[in-house]
């Protein structure tokens, strides 16, 4: 490869629609959120990530990492103190300011925001040119699209199943359409009652819940192990989730996080769903 083409293969469009271009693939990365992290050891670029945020625990040797921080407060002496030649930024999480200034800095700024399925194989495909790792990062996205192709094969004609996935108990929150959740459960042929929410994640009463009378009901709890927020649901028999016994619980990292991980969450949600079909 002639050396302008190299170079031209380390340009790429983050997701605040801006150029960036490196004049060789970066050694020195600081991740700011945990799923850019996991976003980057997935293309590859593990061994270059010198830095990360607090509760970047995917993949184990992400949790060795110096941390910078959290998301939403940037230690950026720390930061600065690593040296890093590409920062990538959660563009709907961090800062904007501190973010701002590192790019005054002078340091290269790759503002990312994966939002689906295609937008996680786009973005490992980007880390793998910034990185050096295309060849990894290619692998991981086809890796992805196909899996996806498959879920949807495999229950493109399945009956509708109404859902409420609960993210947050106090107060009681879920999300909506445009979140991946929403669109990883319309992959399985869920439907999203509250789809329409203006927010991305919207705050709702137990009583519009009630009201909506979901067929399922799944909740990530505060952790990969926490299944209470569904037992406060059995307090209301009527509901068709609880007489149906369709209440279930996800490890929230599976699904809450747009990593190549969400794959392997939207399988376990489709289970629950073909759960649900059964007990009719």
């Amino acid at each position: 490869m002639a050396l302008a083409d190299a170079a031209q293969s380390r340009c790429v469009v983050d997701d605040s629609g801006a150029e960036l271009c490196l004049a060789s693939p970066a050694q020195r990365i600081v991740a700011l959120s945990p799923s850019v992290t996991e976003l980057l050891f997935a293309a590859g670029a593990g061994e270059r990530v010198v830095g990360v945020v607090s509760f970047s625990d995917y993949p184990e040797a992400a949790r060795e990492l110096p941390q910078v921080g959290s998301y939403d407060r940037l230690d950026l002496e720390a930061l600065l103190a690593l040296e890093p030649d590409l920062v990538v930024a959660w563009a709907g999480g961090n800062p904007g300011q501190q973010v701002d200034r590192l790019e005054a800095f002078g340091l290269p700024v790759f503002r990312s925001d994966a939002s689906d399925f295609e937008h996680i194989a786009a973005t490992l495909e980007r880390f793998g040119r910034l990185a050096g790792t295309q060849d990894t990062g290619d692998a991981a996205a086809r890796k992805l699209r196909d899996s996806v192709a498959s879920l949807s094969a495999r229950y493109s004609d399945s009956p509708p199943v109404e859902v409420f996935y609960q993210v947050w108990e106090k107060p009681l929150m879920t999300v909506n359409g445009e979140h991946w959740i929403s669109r990883a459960l319309a992959l399985c042929g869920g439907v999203n009652l509250f789809a329409s929410e203006a927010p991305l994640v919207p705050r709702l009463s137990r009583e519009a819940v009630l009201a909506a009378d979901p067929e399922v009901i799944i909740t990530g709890g505060m952790g990969k192990a926490d299944s209470t927020w569904l037992d406060a649901w059995r307090a209301w028999p009527q509901m068709t989730a609880v007489a149906q016994d369709n209440l279930f619980f996800i490890n929230p990292d599976l699904v809450q996080r747009a990593t190549p991980r969400l794959v392997e969450g939207t399988r376990r949600l489709c289970d629950y769903l073909e759960t649900a079909r059964e007990r009719r």
